[in-house]
């Protein structure tokens, strides 16, 4: 893998319309994907390069096997686990270039143990509405963002 602005991480993720939309982004914005399976389509889907265009060519990705797989390969930076048990709103997270960013999948999120073992590292996004959460690829995008945001030391008046 490339020396990344950042790390996505998509832990099982099953509708390819979010993982396109998420690797557009990281495209975007320098940023490595990295897709833990099972994923819930194939990589040659329609709907995946739909929501890609003609940039997940572009896209420095990498698929693990598992979440242990993931882990075992030994890659640094702080890690950050998004889910809507978590504790600290993510704009008081302090990202860091080459940090690793997880978000769940659409219908379950993270496994338990990440809301008790790395329950400090947890972020996310308020939710003032009568819902649970906002879709996959625009929590990635407002998570994204802010990261480049505080990363990049831009402004916002």
């Amino acid at each position: 893998m490339k020396d990344p602005f950042l790390n996505i991480v998509l832990f099982e993720p099953e509708i390819p319309y979010n993982t396109g939309n998420i690797g557009r982004l990281c495209v975007g914005l320098n940023c490595s994907l990295h897709l833990i399976e099972p994923l819930g389509f194939k990589l040659t889907d329609k709907m995946l390069r739909r929501a890609g265009l003609d940039y997940w060519d572009k896209l420095d990705y990498r698929v693990y096997g598992s979440l242990e797989e993931f882990f075992r390969t030994g890659l640094s930076g702080d890690f950050y686990y998004a889910s809507t048990k978590a504790e600290r709103p993510y704009f008081k997270a302090n990202f860091k270039k080459g940090d690793f960013l997880f978000f769940g999948k659409e219908s379950g999120g993270l496994p338990e143990e990440f809301h008790t073992v790395h329950k400090d590292k947890g972020i996310f996004i308020p939710m003032p509405g009568d819902i649970r959460s906002i879709n996959l690829c625009n929590s990635a995008a407002v998570i994204l963002y802010e990261a480049y945001r505080q990363i990049s030391q831009i402004q916002c008046v």
